[in-house]
């Protein structure tokens, strides 16, 4: 392992002066030069896949392969009604109503409202009356968004397989049940507003 001034990461980049400030807490934690150097490429990686996430370059480059004309945000708050409805990610099914949208995006209700509004007139959702609550408005995916969801999972799973294309199937197969080791474990120490962190 390379060592000129401090350690270097898989990549061979140099650590920056914030991995630096880490590296004690990493070693007094008890983990070798190898793990901590580990640990750091991890957060830096995963750094920079929330950062593409959180500014949509997935589902933009999808939607731009697809000619569909929707910003990522579009896309995110279709995405959003769809699991509302289903339940997905969250505690059960529910009828999707702008405050509802506005919670799932973490977004100002009148934001949510305006991009709402801008998929109706796109012909992407409607509004509907509540089946609980005939006086409530609900948001309703129509055949075109359904459409082109079915088109962006299509086009997805398509350029996903490429990532892993070279991969050996133990490889995924371990890689899953890591991440998701992984995920649980985020759920756990950084749980959502509201609920305690897991105790260590």
């Amino acid at each position: 392992m390379a060592q000129s001034g401090g350690m270097e990461n898989p990549r061979n980049q140099p650590l920056t002066a914030l991995q630096e400030r880490v590296l004690p807490h990493l070693r007094q934690a008890g983990y070798s030069p190898e793990a901590a150097e580990a640990l750091l490429s991890l957060d830096a990686e995963h750094f920079l896949y929330v950062r593409r996430v959180m500014k949509g370059d997935v589902p933009q480059s999808l939607m731009d392969e697809l000619d569909a004309g929707l910003e990522a945000t579009q896309f995110h708050a279709i995405s959003a009604i769809m699991r509302i409805r289903n339940g997905y990610g969250r505690p059960a099914p529910e009828e999707p109503t702008v405050g509802l949208l506005a919670e799932e995006m973490c977004l100002d209700p009148s934001r949510a409202s305006r991009i709402a509004a801008d998929l109706v007139e796109r012909g992407l959702i409607t509004r509907a009356a509540s089946q609980c609550d005939g006086r409530r408005s609900i948001l309703v995916p129509t055949e075109a968004a359904q459409n082109l969801m079915g088109a962006f999972l299509a086009a997805k799973w398509k350029r996903t397989l490429k990532v892993f294309a070279d991969w050996e199937e133990a490889d995924i197969i371990a890689f899953a049940r890591l991440f998701s080791r992984y995920s649980e474990g985020m759920r756990q120490h950084y749980p959502v507003r509201g609920k305690p962190a897991a105790e260590s």
